[in-house]
């Protein structure tokens, strides 16, 4: 065990270095896919049968590929197309739009639980449906889908390993094999990134936990 806390010390540097690379791309993906998603969900109730179909098109192809494919498909295939993408437009880009097709059928799921009385009491009082959307079920929805959107967010710090290997962006775990493989000691090496991530993880569920505490209905 001395030996793990040896090489701690002596990368600690590039391991905090690793883990802030992966808290800059866990950030920006999740601001994303919480625009997008929100989006996303707002078409998936919208009272026109062509954007409920828009939506769903976005929902089941961003849910049904793997982000690994959306990865190459955003960096590799962009950039021969001629687009100069850099590494975080498309980590970013990949991992928020991947992410925004579950928080929308999350939002989706808890527009419906708001009850339609409510809905018809803000038309009755002039609201239009997309002030009513706005101000009454969303806020109302967000509230109910705390806990799975913890969920979500959760899995995408998870999910977040794969764009760094994908795209080469020196995240937590991009540096660990860079450690493992100068020291040779690959069991040390990993088990210092499985903690960085379970560091970000037990944040993340805190953090949903006091939302919870706060803002969530209970029913």
């Amino acid at each position: 065990m001395s030996s793990w806390i040896e090489l701690l010390t002596e990368n600690f540097d590039a391991l905090a270095s690793g883990f802030w690379v992966t808290c800059r791309l866990v950030v920006g993906s999740f601001l994303l896919a919480a625009i997008v998603g929100t989006f996303v969900a707002a078409l998936r109730v919208a009272p026109s049968k062509w954007l409920q179909r828009a939506g769903g098109v976005y929902v089941e192809t961003f849910r049904n590929i793997p982000l690994l494919v959306l990865l190459f498909i955003a960096y590799f295939g962009l950039r021969r197309a001629g687009l100069p993408i850099n590494t975080w437009t498309a980590g970013i880009s990949a991992l928020g739009l991947y992410t925004a097709a579950y928080v929308a059928e999350v939002l989706r799921s808890g527009v419906f639980a708001v009850s339609r009385g409510q809905i018809e009491a803000a038309l009755s009082l002039g609201f239009d449906q997309r002030e009513t959307l706005r101000r009454i079920v969303l806020p109302q929805a967000m509230r109910t889908v705390i806990s799975p959107l913890g969920s979500i967010t959760i899995a995408m710090i998870k999910n977040s390993v794969i764009v760094g290997g994908a795209v080469a962006i020196n995240d937590l775990l991009k540096e660990s094999r860079i450690i493992a493989s100068r020291t040779f000691e690959t069991e040390a090496a990993f088990f210092w990134a499985a903690v960085g991530y379970l560091l970000l993880t037990v944040a993340a569920t805190l953090a949903i936990r006091r939302l919870e505490h706060r803002y969530a209905i209970r029913r």
